[in-house]
């Protein structure tokens, strides 16, 4: 008797053996029904050797009770303990499989099909599979056998008879002989349809490609054909009701379950489509309407059951057609378009869980594998396996895959397949999440043989297998490219240069022998930079793929390169900082800008990392700022000042760009950010502010080198238009007004010299051409325009707002801010101006007709000649000048009451003006979503063609990478201009109400 407190001996022995509630255990081997071999320790060994030892005995028990009769349970447990085969087989089954369990012990002598052990039933095909399910006469009887062939094959799979390719392979062949059952059932119930007509089944998927799970829709295309003499259209109706009886007799759910869903949905015109067709019906489909995907399906199809020749003229009819899809017009929008559906089609909640669609998921390994086959299978018959390990080994034997990649996919997909079916196996349902409950997680690993720290072990063998998959996702297509260029070993097998020109067009590059003769100088050679490049470009040619240009991408990489490949820092930098990489992929595959700032000073390179450039997080203007007057300090002259602040500028323009672009294409370090709002602010912000710092420095080299420490009168800068409102864009100029003030005891005569002296400088300066983009300062918002003094004094802008002042200029003062210079004098400007822009009493409705009729006549006038007014995002309906006069008319109307409308900025205006009930909830978000639209569109032309534009891009490449920037795929550029056009029509109705009153 144990003493009290005390464990057992027998509890000690069941935690060894790895159950974990040993409690329970013990009453279960305590009860009448394992009597006999309670003691025995083989039983136990064998309990212990199990996936889940606690699931394999209440099963056993469960099993046990079952049995009808007192000899049938000592025929069990005599076999049990004499059989070592019966016995590994059934307990592994147990301690694997609840849903077998449980068939077994509602069908309690099924255990018997486990005692045979004959080579024959080692590796069963679709012979011995049929005469299984051979005497199943009913959708009932059909699930029974189906189950007992299922348990025979799970039995050879947990216990190691036959890998997880031979596991697939047998699923399929279990699913072939399934369909053949019932298709006999379903004639058999209808044999006046059978009579009439040619049937055939075709497997399509992972049934087609011999590759099925435990628990899959079994995907397939139906095929018919009248028989000699009879109506083809009665025929094919025939036909669709044997189908469909067919269907039903896997799918539903009986007494005994259901078996899987058979899926026609990948026939033509999916399940809009008819159930069955004519051979000569799908062989028009195909030649005339179908998609890339599509073909890419049929790489799969595989007649099984039915009339098999009709099945085989079936794939004979289309299979020229699946390897001329490669060479399709849309060939490449297709497949980005197909990779990218892929990623979106995964629920947000399960992304970290997915093994199929996640990440580094099996996805990933069978798209590759399948876009490989159809670039090159055209040209080369023996990658034509449906079958992805047997098309890998194809690839890899050819010099399509790297041989070391191609091992190292191998082994993560058989991990990835064999965690799949563990996790299906248990209750047979279709899944491929990867469970959070930690004892399903060490049932699964146990049964994976990781024994030691099962949850853990598991864990971290499938996130090492998902980062190989991951990585090597993109390398797959892009390493034999440099093979294809280099010098490798004798004997070692390579792209051919036809076939690396075809991988290359299929991946959407444009010039593939320019891409050829830059990666041969990237990457040739046995120098370290050559091996470090050759380590690189792989997935840096992948980036540059995904970008709406891959050819500019890798051309500006080799221009980078050649300037700055000798640099120690350089190559280390992308190879080391996890970011920098993927970084510059995407800033010199998305238009012009980005890649010009850089390659006039290619050190800036280094900001792109997460180390000691500061990466890409805009700098503020104290900071700009204090590093521009600094280097100024430094200079000898203005000349060399202006230089360094325009360097500065440069460089930050660069950075600006850089941050952008990366948080609108998002990265695998930082999604696309979600807010576009917050991305033009950022942009207008950090432009503004670079600006601002870009003044001051050239207004301090100026007066330094001309007047030394102090200029004889005051001198200040005041932001108008979008740089008072912090809202410039890459292409904007910088609106100012320039106000002096003599100092005491300077005559107004030489403080006006002085002062127009400086601003000519400073305008100079700023525009002399150089390597460094210029900065364009105008002065034309100042009283009387162009005919107008370029500077005055406070007193002189006072008596002009005094007498002479139009409506036109109180509206521009709206946006006026000091942006340099003198801060008191700034003070008193704005102080001055306040009245004119916030007027006591608001705007007399003179005035308001004033500003409707200049705001018409502008849309009228300076629309350019040939623009479609509903593309031009500043001047068209609902673009950027309707948004800003119709928020300006409020601030002109109601800016002296409400506070928060005495602001510079629109989107904050706006925001004040619903707060104040001014613009109700739904008018405010429709303006400002339309703002926000048009900016970034303004943004991304400058950003892809290097220079200013109002309107979309004509170009078809330029207005593809616009879209990739506003976050559209390939081919949806028609998406993004419905888009504009919708949201800049609703922003009109809007600005109809609340500008124009009506």
């Amino acid at each position: 008797m144990t003493a009290p407190g005390r464990r057992s001996s027998t509890f000690t022995r069941l935690l060894r053996h790895g159950f974990t509630d040993a409690s329970a255990a013990e009453r279960l081997l305590d009860s009448v029904e394992l009597t006999p071999v309670r003691n025995d320790p083989v039983l136990l060994d064998a309990l212990g050797a199990t996936a889940d030892p606690d699931l394999a005995l209440l099963a056993l028990v469960r099993l046990l009770e079952a049995q009808p009769a007192p000899a049938g349970r000592r025929e069990l447990l005599d076999t049990l303990t004499a059989s070592k085969p019966l016995r590994d087989r059934l307990l592994g089954v147990l301690g694997a499989s609840e849903a077998l369990g449980d068939h077994l012990a509602r069908h309690t002598g099924d255990w018997r099909a486990l005692v045979t052990y004959e080579p024959r039933d080692l590796h069963p095909g679709v012979a011995e599979f049929e005469e299984c399910l051979g005497g199943a006469a009913d959708p009932v009887a059909l699930r029974v056998a189906y189950r007992r062939c299922l348990l025979s094959l799970a039995a050879r799979d947990v216990c190691g008879t036959i890998d997880v390719a031979e596991t697939a392979a047998e699923l399929a062949d279990l699913a072939t002989a399934t369909l053949r059952a019932a298709l006999r059932i379903a004639a058999g119930a209808a044999p006046e349809d059978a009579a009439l007509c040619r049937l055939a089944v075709i497997a399509m998927g992972k049934c087609g490609g011999h590759e099925l799970n435990y628990v899959s829709d079994v995907d397939v295309i139906f095929v018919g054909e009248p028989v000699e003499g009879a109506d083809e259209t009665a025929a094919v109706r025939a036909a669709t009701r044997l189908a469909s009886h067919l269907m039903r007799v896997c799918s539903e759910t009986t007494v005994e379950g259901s078996i899987w869903p058979v899926d026609a949905n990948l026939r033509p015109e999916g399940r809009n489509g008819p159930l069955v067709r004519t051979l000569s019906s799908h062989v028009a489909y195909y030649q005339r309407w179908a998609k890339t995907w599509e073909f890419q399906a049929l790489l799969k199809a595989r007649p099984v059951a039915g009339d098999l020749a009709l099945g085989e003229e079936y794939v004979a009819a289309l299979r020229p057609l699946v390897w001329q899809a490669a060479e399709r017009d849309n060939f490449v929008t297709d497949v980005q378009q197909m990779r990218r559906r892929v990623i979106e089609n995964i629920p947000v909640a399960e992304v970290d869980r997915q093994i199929k669609l996640g990440p580094g998921g099996l996805r990933d390994v069978e798209f590759a594998v399948q876009l490989l086959q159809l670039v090159h299978g055209r040209a080369d018959a023996s990658l034509r396996s449906g079958t992805t390990l047997d098309a890998l080994k194809a690839l890899a034997a050819g010099g399509y895959v790297g041989r070391v990649d191609a091992a190292q996919l191998d082994e993560a997909y058989r991990f990835l397949r064999s965690l799949e079916h563990r996790i299906q196996l248990h209750r047979l349902r279709r899944t491929h999440l990867v469970p959070e409950d930690e004892a399903d997680l060490r049932r699964i690993g146990r049964s994976l043989g990781l024994r030691t720290e099962p949850v853990g072990s598991l864990l971290r063998e499938w996130r090492r297998h998902a980062a190989v998959v991951r990585r090597l996702h993109e390398k797959l297509f892009y390493r034999p490219l440099l093979d294809a260029v280099a010098a490798l070993a004798p004997g070692q097998a390579r792209l051919s240069p036809e076939a690396a020109r075809e991988r290359l067009v299929a991946l959407g590059y444009a010039d593939p022998a320019a891409a050829l003769r830059h990666l041969e100088a990237l990457a040739s050679g046995v120098t370290r930079k050559a091996a470090i490049q050759r380590t690189l470009l792989p997935v840096l040619l992948g980036w540059f793929a995904d970008s709406a240009d891959p050819d500019t991408g890798l051309l500006n990489f080799r221009k980078v390169s050649d300037a700055l490949g000798n640099t120690p820092w350089y190559l280390r930098l992308l190879r080391d900082e996890g970011a920098a990489a993927e970084n510059l992929a995407r800033v010199l595959s998305a238009g012009r800008l980005a890649p010009d700032l850089l390659m006039r000073a290619p050190e800036a390179v280094a900001l792109l990392g997460e180390g000691d450039g500061g990466g890409l997080a805009p700098r503020g203007r104290e900071q700009l700022e204090a590093e521009i007057l600094a280097a100024v300090g430094r200079a000898e002259g203005a000349v060399q000042g202006v230089t360094a602040a325009r360097g500065v500028r440069r460089r930050e323009l660069f950075r600006t760009a850089a941050a952008d672009i990366v948080a609108s294409y998002g990265t695998e370090a930082q999604p696309v950010v979600a807010d576009p709002g917050a991305l033009v602010d950022r942009v207008g912000a950090a432009v503004s502010d670079l600006t601002a710092a870009t003044l001051a420095g050239t207004l301090r080299a100026v007066v330094r080198e001309g007047w030394g420490d102090e200029l004889p009168t005051r001198f200040a800068v005041i932001g108008m238009g979008r740089f008072g409102g912090h809202e410039l864009g890459y292409g904007s100029d910088a609106d100012v007004l320039f106000v002096h003030e003599p100092r005491d005891g300077v005559g107004e005569r030489e403080a006006g010299e002085a002062a127009n002296r400086v601003v000519a400088e400073m305008r100079r300066l700023l525009q002399v051409p150089s390597a460094d983009p210029p900065l364009i300062v105008d002065a034309d918002l100042r009283p009387e325009g162009k005919s107008g003094p370029m500077v005055r004094t406070l007193g002189s802008y006072a008596a002009y707002y005094r007498r002479w002042s139009l409506v036109w200029e109180s509206h521009a003062l709206l946006r006026a801010e000091l942006v340099a210079g003198d801060p008191e004098l700034g003070r008193r400007f704005l102080e001055l101006v306040d009245p004119l822009r916030y007027p006591k009493a608001g705007l007399g409705e003179d005035a308001v007709r004033e500003i409707r009729r200049l705001k018409a006549r502008m849309e009228s006038e300076r629309m350019p000649r040939g623009a479609d007014p509903k593309l031009h995002v500043k001047l068209g309906p609902g673009g950027l000048a309707d948004v800003e006069w119709t928020v300006q008319l409020a601030q002109l109307r109601h800016g002296h009451e409400v506070a928060g409308l005495r602001t510079t900025r629109t989107r904050a205006a706006l925001v004040a003006a619903r707060e104040a009930g001014l613009v109700g909830e739904e008018e405010a978000r429709i303006l400002d979503e339309a703002w926000v639209l048009a900016t970034r569109v303004r943004n991304a032309v400058m950003l892809v063609r290097g220079r200013a534009g109002d309107t979309f891009p004509s170009e078809s490449r330029e207005l593809a990478a616009v879209g990739r920037y506003l976050g559209y795929g390939d081919g949806h550029a028609g998406d993004m201009l419905d888009a504009y056009r919708r949201s800049a029509r609703r922003a009109r109705g809007v600005v109809e109400t609340l500008f124009y009153g009506g």
